[in-house]
């Protein structure tokens, strides 16, 4: 799978969704999937935009109803990163339990893991910057629950590699898996793998019954592991950053809409602060895939310091920017997010978050329609 960086090829990428059968073949490999992603992570389109584009279709709610569904999932991860703020970083509602250490399983770094399904997507992972939504479960629970790793290095890890990489679904989903955002662990065997990755693997220490989890200790292949170092490759600065205007649109890691207030004449710079990647580190891949991204917007110019620096050199300017948990602390004029519905706030659970949505979004025709 390939991510083409001009506009117009995401928008006709948009264009091409099925819903029908995302909804019946997303968990599979070779499933239906938007592969849509990395633009909604770098903010080139919203949940919003696919949410809208899906109701102008005029398509029965049952059948669209799971992939808005997964789109809310991102909301609603955003929404407790918006509220819980560096807390993500830690276990958010239990103490993961059964674990052994608090670095990389190795075998998993090297594809090495013996599961067959799993090395292939790590090695796609590590070509093309892009992983199966079920596959970093498999992932998740074989660092987490298996190898009984605590699951904050490997998810910075696999955060690191992704196009679509969003700390907050990704450290939120490895939450859910290893039980500390949710109630119970998520394990899957063999067979489970065989059926949805198209593989016919047996023998495998995942060969076993349900019955069988959790595992008293990690096997052979997962018992070794290493500390992790992850560093990430900032582009060079622009000598120098102008402003000829009084007002300066700021895109960062996680806004690259070139739709944003287009309109307006104003500058437009792209502010990468070193601080917040040696917090959420990622690799070359990610910013080549970012600063191709941001071409879509022009006269973008490029900024490598902290928003403070920048404020210092154009004292003078007003900032706009867009909501985001990441930029809280920067100075100017806010402009919300595109959220697909009014809900606000943290919920302990995804669907307390779901079931207010559907009840605050009075637009929506789905009472008529089973769902």
């Amino acid at each position: 799978m390939t991510f083409p960086t001009d506009h117009q090829s995401i928008l006709n990428r948009l264009e091409q969704i099925d819903p029908v059968r995302y909804s019946s073949t997303r968990n599979h490999k070779s499933g239906a999937l938007t592969y849509l992603g990395p633009y909604i992570s770098r903010g080139v389109i919203s949940t919003k935009q696919i949410f809208d584009h899906l109701l102008s279709r005029s398509l029965p709610w049952n059948s669209i109803q799971k992939l808005v569904q997964e789109l809310a999932w991102r909301d609603y991860n955003q929404q407790i990163w918006m509220a819980k703020g560096d807390a993500i970083n830690s276990d958010l509602k239990n103490i993961q339990e059964d674990v052994f250490h608090h670095q990389m399983p190795t075998a998993i770094l090297k594809a090495q893991s013996g599961i067959s399904a799993i090395d292939e997507g790590i090695r796609a992972l590590e070509k093309t910057g892009y992983m199966h939504n079920h596959v970093r479960m498999y992932v998740a629970s074989l660092a987490g629950n298996i190898a009984k790793a605590h699951w904050r290095v490997p998810a910075q890890w696999m955060y690191s590699k992704l196009l679509d990489g969003d700390w907050a679904s990704n450290a939120i989903s490895w939450q859910w898996v290893v039980g500390s955002h949710s109630s119970k662990k998520y394990h899957a065997n063999q067979k489970n793998i065989n059926h949805f990755f198209e593989s016919n693997q047996s023998g495998t220490y995942l060969d076993v019954e349900y019955d069988q989890f959790p595992f008293q200790t990690p096997p052979d292949q997962l018992k070794e592991h290493q500390a992790l170092e992850l560093t990430t490759p900032l582009p060079q600065a622009e000598e120098s950053i102008q402003s000829a205007n009084k007002e300066v649109a700021l895109y960062t890691y996680y806004n690259l809409d070139p739709l944003w207030r287009q309109d307006q004449s104003m500058d437009r710079i792209l502010i990468l602060e070193p601080s917040h990647f040696e917090k959420y580190p990622v690799n070359q891949k990610c910013i080549d895939f970012m600063l191709d991204l941001s071409k879509n917007i022009e006269y973008i110019q490029i900024f490598v310091g902290e928003f403070k620096e920048l404020e210092t050199i154009l004292p003078t300017c007003q900032f706009f920017y867009k909501e985001h948990p990441s930029n809280q602390h920067f100075k100017g004029i806010q402009d919300e997010r595109d959220w697909m519905f009014p809900t606000k706030g943290y919920f302990p659970s995804f669907f307390k978050f779901w079931n207010k949505s559907l009840k605050q979004a009075t637009h929506l025709d789905y009472q008529k329609t089973p769902h």
